[in-house]
């Protein structure tokens, strides 16, 4: 079966080395996804696998045979941003802009987890409502490195998304 990446059809490598970062970049000219440690320690390879985060430095494209990856390239929705990308946009949360989209893909796969109920280390209550604060938040995107200063506006951009999301989930349990 064939990879869908971003809603279409891709056939899987004749290689079965060829990890799944570089069928994304190298085969399939998809940039955004960046090439960093090439050990899974820096986050900046991070895409959506049937909407969970993984590292795509570390994984072999016949994995994700019959799945469907979701690339920066494919988190908008034509020409209108995802919300988190423009909240990084409004947040500042780029400098050289070589972690966002690990950063943004790791976000979006990170507030899936929080609306299934996956706890973190720091979560306080393993059997109630998970607060998303900037201590649960460092914690759930401690795997994505900015090495430039954009710390800051990240965790802003990404609590301007999601935590009201998970403060709605609080009020209504």
């Amino acid at each position: 079966m064939p990879i869908t990446v971003n809603g279409s059809s891709v056939p899987l490598p004749d290689d079965p080395r060829v990890s799944l970062l570089d069928l994304l970049r190298e085969r399939l000219h998809l940039s955004g996804t960046k090439l960093g440690c090439n050990q899974g320690a820096c986050g900046a390879c991070t895409v959506l696998v049937d909407g969970e985060r993984i590292v795509s430095c570390l994984a072999l494209a016949v994995q994700y045979d019959g799945r469907s990856v979701t690339t920066i390239e494919g988190v908008a929705d034509g020409e209108t941003l995802h919300p988190l990308q423009a909240a990084f946009i409004a947040h500042d949360g780029f400098q050289c802009g070589y972690c966002t989209p690990g950063q943004i893909c790791s976000a979006i796969g990170m507030a899936a987890e929080l609306e299934r109920g996956m706890p973190s280390h720091v979560t306080a209550d393993l059997g109630g409502t998970i607060t998303l604060d900037r201590d649960e938040l460092r914690e759930r995107m401690s795997g994505n490195l900015c090495r430039c200063g954009a710390h800051n506006g990240i965790v802003d951009a990404i609590l301007d998304v999601y935590a009201p999301a998970a403060a709605d989930r609080a009020v209504a349990a």
